[in-house]
């Protein structure tokens, strides 16, 4: 059975693997080549963040701005309770984290308290878990408004399920697990997931 109307004769696209084929040259061919400096300053911002490059790449190319605050929840940060310790290596990286830092607390902490702790420029209670989608997106919207900072130039660092659905309730440009982030650096090596 021959060609019908319209058809050019090349290749059956049918296959998998000439899908992905296509799919990964026209992606190759829309990647901006960046030159030398631009790729070495990246990996220096991303590392000045604690960032694996990989992510941070992923979050500049998803939202085409660099990150210039961080969101970490409570939960990330390890504290459960008023007064509980930070653990000596999670309050190393977040004096050595090169952009602003936020305080997202759970339930029942007092989040002025644990902000000055962490030399946080803000702190709010985040949502709890009986707030509605629209309710979510409203508080934290006017949080960011009241920040003064884009959600998308805002990454949340988190630990549940629930904080991921105020990240993306938000608008935030992403998030990471605490275990992750606070885990062992390997800039070299690959990234973690975000």
């Amino acid at each position: 059975m021959g060609a019908g109307i319209g058809h050019n004769r090349g290749p059956s696209l049918e296959g998998t693997s000439w899908r992905r084929h296509c799919w990964g040259h026209a992606r190759r061919q829309l990647l901006p080549v960046l030159p030398i400096e631009v790729v070495r300053l990246r990996v220096r911002r991303a590392q000045a963040l604690g960032l694996e490059y990989k992510t941070y790449a992923g979050l500049r190319a998803t939202t085409g701005r660099d990150l210039i605050a961080f969101l970490f929840s409570s939960n990330a940060l390890g504290v459960f309770r008023d007064g509980q310790a930070l653990a000596p290596e999670r309050a190393q990286r977040l004096a050595d984290l090169a952009a602003e830092r936020h305080l997202g607390a759970g339930p029942g902490l007092d989040a002025d308290a644990l902000a000055a702790r962490i030399a946080a420029r803000s702190a709010l209670p985040l949502p709890d878990l009986t707030m509605s989608w629209s309710g979510m997106r409203d508080r934290m919207k006017g949080w960011l408004a009241a920040q003064g900072l884009p959600g998308d130039a805002v990454l949340m660092i988190g630990e549940t399920d629930h904080e991921r659905e105020i990240m993306a309730a938000a608008g935030l440009a992403g998030f990471v697990t605490g275990q992750r982030y606070f885990g062992p650096r390997n800039f070299q090596g690959q990234n973690h997931a975000v």
